[in-house]
């Protein structure tokens, strides 16, 4: 089996590494990717010096098991968390199919936060989505909304409404079936989520088509890149939970939270992370995990090799 080294580097992000493993494979003749998360974290744009340990193998752990709880929703471009798996890279890689990426981000909110909160403080909407009068900070919405934006190769995402989305897709029909899938990948996430103690408030997917199945026109849709961890989701404990003012939450906020405080002029580079905010937000990332599969996290690392 090849090291990290051996393989061709297609793609490095601020978070994920993508290596080219070229074999076809018989879930398509597109080929298959290595994705590698690693522990680094960033803030404004910026990755800090300092890693997270563990980040990674938490995002890939909780990717897997939401990419096996939501299989009957939609496919996914998962194929092993083990197998083609190079050993230094257990727990915090999969063999993935390779996709054509549809080129918008696909939001669900399921309560109003963050820069939805902003938006809505400003117009009464969201994403050219008109909501009711008086809601309050972190109030859960009537319904789950979808509010799409552009993905930027730098700088930041620039939200658009459906309308926007379906045109950078071009075709306006699939960009329906992706509105109604991550409506549906979020209901059934934030309901179990809720069984088990973790509101999900909003989220974020990536899909692709995979042009590979014959019985479809211009490819079958295909949920790919990390799905529901604490970077691409805000999850907040339900105990706790009050309307009317920010939640904490299970993700990067704690180290954000730091930075804010820090001094640091949100430019480039970024300040190391001093080890009780590295402790803190390890400790957040792994209760999420913990929470949200109910089972402990180094079952993860014995199941995918890396204990």
């Amino acid at each position: 089996m090849s090291t990290l080294a051996e393989l061709p580097l297609i793609a490095s992000g601020k978070v994920r590494e993508m290596y080219d493993l070229g074999q076809p494979d018989n879930h398509g003749s597109g080929g298959t990717l290595l994705m590698v998360a690693s522990d680094r974290i960033s803030t404004y744009d910026a990755v800090h010096p300092t890693p997270i340990p563990d980040k990674g193998k938490v995002l890939t752990g909780l990717s897997t098991f939401w990419f096996e709880q939501t299989g009957h929703i939609v496919a996914n471009h998962l194929i092993s968390a083990t197998d083609g798996v190079p050993a230094e890279a257990r727990g915090r890689a999969l063999v993935v199919r390779r996709l054509e990426m549809l080129p918008v981000e696909c939001i669900v909110r399921g309560y109003i936060t963050g820069s939805g909160w902003k938006d809505y403080q400003a117009s009464g909407s969201v994403s050219g989505i008109a909501l009711p009068e008086g809601l309050r900070e972190s109030e859960q919405l009537p319904e789950p909304i979808f509010t799409p934006s552009t993905k930027a190769d730098e700088g930041h995402d620039e939200a658009i409404d459906f309308e926007r989305a379906a045109e950078l897709v071009g075709d306006r029909a699939l960009m329906e079936r992706v509105r109604d899938v991550s409506v549906e990948l979020y209901s059934f996430a934030a309901e179990l989520a809720r069984a088990n103690g973790v509101i999900l408030a909003d989220t974020k997917f990536e899909f692709g088509l995979d042009g590979d199945d014959p019985a479809t026109t211009g490819g079958t849709l295909v949920v790919g890149d990390e799905v529901l961890t604490p970077d691409s989701s805000r999850y907040w404990p339900v105990d706790g939970f009050q309307v009317g003012r920010g939640q904490p939450s299970f993700d990067k906020q704690y180290v954000r939270d730091w930075a804010t405080q820090s001094g640091w002029d949100k430019k480039p580079p970024a300040p190391a992370i001093p080890d009780d905010v590295v402790a803190g937000t390890r400790d957040r990332y792994i209760e999420a995990y913990e929470l949200i599969t109910g089972e402990p996290f180094q079952a993860w690392l014995e199941r995918s090799g890396a204990a």
